[in-house]
């Protein structure tokens, strides 16, 4: 069964960094896009970061230059090491795998979340 699996959040001060990580697992053999999405309380989901299998990340343009994702394939891990972190980024971030590829299923999967808050 796939699982995709968050940790690194908590409560930082602003101007702090966290770095999120997620590992998926269930016998799978390809992820085509990962990534990052945020839902602050009262608010819609939205996208904060992808990257591709192979290639680099794309942002929102209310994280650019202060977040950065990798991923390493071989471990089925995505980052999000987050940077200069702002009240605003408080949320509940969800790790997302689209186009995931298992032993006995294919599809797009989404984490339990994991909350940051950022606040003085």
């Amino acid at each position: 069964q796939v699982q995709l699996v968050e940790s690194g959040g908590g409560l930082v001060q602003p101007g702090g960094s966290l770095r999120l990580s997620c590992v998926a697992s269930g016998n799978i053999l390809s992820i085509d896009t990962m990534g990052w999405y945020r839902q602050a309380p009262g608010k819609q989901r939205e996208l904060v970061a992808t990257i591709p299998r192979r290639g680099t990340g794309t942002y929102a343009d209310s994280v650019k230059g202060r977040f950065t994702i990798s991923r390493d394939n071989a471990k089925r891990t995505v980052l999000l090491q987050m940077n200069s972190l702002k009240p605003e980024d408080t949320a509940v971030y969800y790790c997302y795998a689209e186009r995931l590829v298992a032993a006995s299923e294919i599809g797009d999967y989404w984490g339990q979340g994991t909350r940051v808050t950022v606040s003085s």
